[in-house]
């Protein structure tokens, strides 16, 4: 009896090597596929002339995803969300919603749900609400974000002279916003403020991302050079230790960096612009490996050596502030050019370490730690925008952007969770730290960076074609 691969050749031998491809590739793939050429010698094809057709399983979709499909996803995740984040203020003693906000309530709270609506992690998924109703043309994400927004701004109005009265005392349900104490308190949430006033959602924007702005760009505290840093006074007399003196997270490039480069864009100050490449290219000098083509997460300034530990989230902020960047800087700023190749290089480092699934590893060049989800989400997106605008090569960096969403994508619960994300991470000076930290559906970073990368494949995939080619997924033109 003959095994089943022995049929399987005698089969291939016996059909036109014309119709087997394009048969194959009709089965497997939804996009259009270039051929091999056709063998140029009549009669029966030879045992091994089409065992590079041979069917080959994926653990990762290798295609690319429909907008119908990707929509899919990110309406998973939009359900999700809209359950388990109100938009609504109770008081605390009672559960009973408070109506008329624009009375202050000392027992006034955010109704609680899974994820905070103030925190740095929530301003990224107010951004990829955004992104996701613009690319999609589906006003129910656009929404989300307004609707919060709306409520913060009537909260921000209703308790900031009353916890600016007394800032040690006061309660406000929104008040680690209306007094912050670091960047992750303002960032992140003043970035998509600015988003929301760009695209015109109609908020009164002015009063948040005058105390937010105010404090990434004046309050936050720098080095003497300008960059901004944690370990800073502790206003006691003491240094904060962040967990050092003078620390340098390549986090906050993303927490303060965009802010700075959208109030540019917001009010026309250039100054804005100059603090934002000059963040951009201070932090890469201290931080990134040319040679590995990838940041380290944390420096101390003074110290002779530093811990090169690579995480992959923290790159992903740096990537994502790069973009953010140059999406507002003027081409004739006089340092466009500079951030645009430090894009370059660390896309192009990026690249080398994506794994086989699609994925990139908690420790990115460390093989040994698992493949994080909210990371492989920051460089799809980032990846994805930077090849529609031709920062990069579609050529080049086009299909990789497409394995990495479907990776991001399996990732995407029936229920709308994501799994596989990193929970919230310090900085540290051992791999264990990094290597064992936990993940969960609850951590709230992966949510903004899942909605983003659908958004941002979605325009790619719109603009760019991309199909088969020697069974290859490669670019294939302009649509």
């Amino acid at each position: 009896m003959k095994s089943m691969k022995e049929n399987r050749l005698i089969n291939v031998r016996r059909t036109p090597v014309s119709l087997l491809v394009s048969g194959l590739f009709a089965l497997s793939f939804n996009a259009s596929a270039q051929q091999a050429p056709a063998p140029q010698e009549k009669g029966p094809a030879a045992a091994d002339a089409m065992l590079h057709a041979l069917e080959v399983k994926y653990p990762t979709p290798y295609r690319v995803m429909e907008t119908a499909e990707v929509k899919s996803v990110l309406d998973r995740v939009l359900g999700y969300l809209e359950r388990t984040t109100p938009a609504e203020v109770i008081n605390q003693k009672t559960g009973a919603t408070i109506m008329d906000l624009s009375k202050a309530d000392p027992d006034a709270v955010l109704k609680p749900g899974d994820f905070r609506l103030t925190s740095y992690e929530w301003g990224v998924t107010y951004t990829g609400m955004l992104a996701a109703g613009a690319a999609t043309g589906d006003k129910r994400y656009t929404d989300y974000a307004t609707r919060r927004h709306q409520m913060l701004a009537q909260l921000t109005k209703t308790y900031y002279p009353i916890v600016q009265a007394d800032t040690k005392n006061a309660h406000a349900p929104i008040k680690s916003f209306l007094n912050p104490h670091a960047l992750d308190d303002a960032g992140a949430l003043c970035h998509s403020f600015l988003k929301g006033k760009v695209a015109g959602t109609g908020v009164d924007y002015a009063q948040m991302v005058g105390i937010c702005g105010d404090f990434v760009t004046k309050k936050e505290y720098r080095l003497p050079d300008g960059t901004l840093a944690r370990g800073g006074p502790d206003g006691q007399g003491g240094v904060k230790m962040r967990p050092l003196p003078n620390t340098l997270w390549l986090d906050d490039m993303f927490m303060g960096v965009p802010t700075m480069a959208y109030l540019g864009k917001t009010t026309g100050d250039r100054k804005y612009y100059d603090d934002a490449v000059n963040q951009v290219l201070q932090f890469s000098k201290r931080m990134f490996n040319p040679k590995l083509g990838i940041y380290m997460h944390g420096y101390v300034e003074g110290m002779r050596d530093h811990p090169e530990f690579h995480w992959a989230r923290a790159n992903g902020w740096a990537v994502m502030a790069m973009v953010e960047v140059l999406e507002v800087l003027p081409k004739d700023h006089k340092g466009y050019n500079a951030v645009l190749e430090q894009l370059r290089a660390h896309v192009k480092g990026l690249a080398s370490y994506q794994t086989k699934d699609g994925f990139w590893h908690q420790l990115i060049d460390r093989n040994d730690t698992y493949q994080e989800t909210s990371a492989t989400a920051i460089y799809t997106y980032a990846i994805a925008r930077a090849v529609n605008r031709g920062y990069v090569e579609a050529q080049m960096y086009g299909p990789m952007a497409n394995l990495a969403w479907n990776a991001v994508a399996s990732k995407v619960t029936g229920a709308g969770q994501i799994e596989g994300i990193c929970v919230g991470t310090g900085m540290a000076f051992d791999p264990a730290f990094y290597a064992y930290r936990p993940t969960s559906v609850k951590a709230a970073h992966g949510y903004g960076p899942a909605l983003l990368a659908g958004a941002e494949i979605i325009e790619m995939n719109r603009k760019f074609k991309f199909g088969l080619n020697d069974s290859g997924l490669m670019y294939q033109g302009v649509r």
